[in-house]
């Protein structure tokens, strides 16, 4: 098996399933409880809520934990927006952002929010002009994602944070592909909210969190008995917790080693594929993406074909955003960079963990070579 698709998900590692296990079957108490079995996995989950705010140079008191990066994004979205509707009702996203965002705007907007859906250039950056232009004074969140989970491209966060706080806005970050992959310092970013995923950096799926800055004002969405500090209530889930605190203290603890491996695979990955099949286009920046990710388009083919084909060779690879998968709607993404609807459907996105091998890279290029050589005759 070839994995080639860590944007989707990724495997836990050992090291984290190991710290996880035991809270499945010793350690099993609920952390609200009085006797020691709950007291002590409330400590533990304190622990996992330290590790995670120190990678990303947070206060304790700021991360929540969540059941992932959908919920962490409606939190966020929809807990500012009902909070803060005495302000104004309006909010500022991308047209190119995941569907937690995109939908979640979409309800709002059945609730009688305003949101506008401002374009990204070929590349797929921000027109921070017309983001500027789109500020009314009922705008009270600007939610723009961090780096885009298809074409890997990165934002200028810095730069949309400061137009938020100039004009006295929220700013919230779907950062689930950057998390892991990126070196974050929310405090020096100036981001209000940052969401993110366990499973995307070799941790356990349904367990995510969310950075609300201190003195935000924001909702609660799920009500009951008043864990994450009032803020998300639900028995919390222990192992994931654990899980997520490990695995994100293991990506930054070999963070520049890893980093340099998948940025070297994805420059072989690039050059082979231009050196051997001809008519292909990079989709997103060149330079400005995630050191993994390599979104391309094969004129000639289908990639749901292209995609048929790989799987028969034991290669995993994607055409998209893994949510919709099963939807044969072009990527709306692409789509935003400029793609016609035939490209979208030529397109395919290869995301590079740090378990894989040059070895691995060149004998994909072989194959795709020939499946589309193959298809390209038919």
């Amino acid at each position: 098996m070839i994995y080639l698709d860590h944007a989707a998900t990724t495997f836990v590692k050992k090291e984290v399933f190991d710290e996880m296990e035991p809270y499945f079957t010793k350690k099993f108490g609920n952390p609200s409880a009085i006797y020691k079995l709950g007291e002590f996995n409330k400590e533990t989950i304190k622990v996992a809520r330290e590790k995670v705010a120190r990678v990303i140079n947070a206060d304790s008191s700021e991360i929540y934990f969540t059941s992932g990066g959908s919920e962490a994004d409606n939190f966020a979205i929809t807990g500012v927006a009902l909070k803060n509707m005495y302000k104004g009702n309006h909010i500022i996203t991308t047209k190119i952002e995941h569907k937690a965002v995109l939908n979640t705007c979409e309800y709002l907007k059945n609730l009688g929010f305003e949101i506008s859906y401002i374009d990204v250039d070929k590349d797929g950056i921000v027109n921070l002009n017309m983001l500027k232009n789109s500020i009314k004074d009922s705008t009270i969140l600007i939610s723009i994602m961090f780096a885009n989970n298809e074409i890997g491209t990165i934002e200028p966060i810095q730069e949309i944070s400061e137009i938020a706080r100039n004009n006295n806005i929220y700013f919230h970050t779907d950062a689930v592909q950057a998390v892991g992959n990126i070196k974050i310092d929310v405090k020096k970013l100036g981001v209000d909210l940052l969401s993110f995923s366990a499973h995307k950096f070799y941790g356990p799926k349904g367990v995510g969190a969310l950075y609300i800055k201190n003195r935000t004002k924001i909702d609660s969405l799920i009500h009951g008995g008043g864990q994450e500090n009032k803020m998300r209530s639900g028995t919390e889930n222990v192992p994931g917790i654990v899980g997520m605190g490990k695995a994100i203290e293991l990506s930054y603890r070999d963070f520049e080693e890893n980093t340099k491996k998948v940025f070297s695979l994805k420059e072989r990955l690039i050059n082979g594929l231009f050196n051997n099949i001809s008519d292909i286009k990079l989709n997103g920046h060149r330079n400005n993406r995630l050191a993994g990710n390599v979104n391309v388009f094969i004129n000639g083919v289908n990639s749901t074909t292209l995609l048929y084909m790989l799987n028969m060779k034991d290669i995993y690879v994607s055409s998209g955003s893994a949510c919709n998968a099963a939807n044969d709607t072009p990527s709306h993404v692409l789509k935003a960079i400029g793609l016609t609807d035939e490209e979208a459907h030529s397109s395919l996105r290869f995301t590079i963990g740090s378990e894989n091998t040059e070895e691995e890279i060149d004998y994909v290029v072989k194959v795709l070579k020939e499946s589309v050589d193959k298809l390209r005759k038919l």
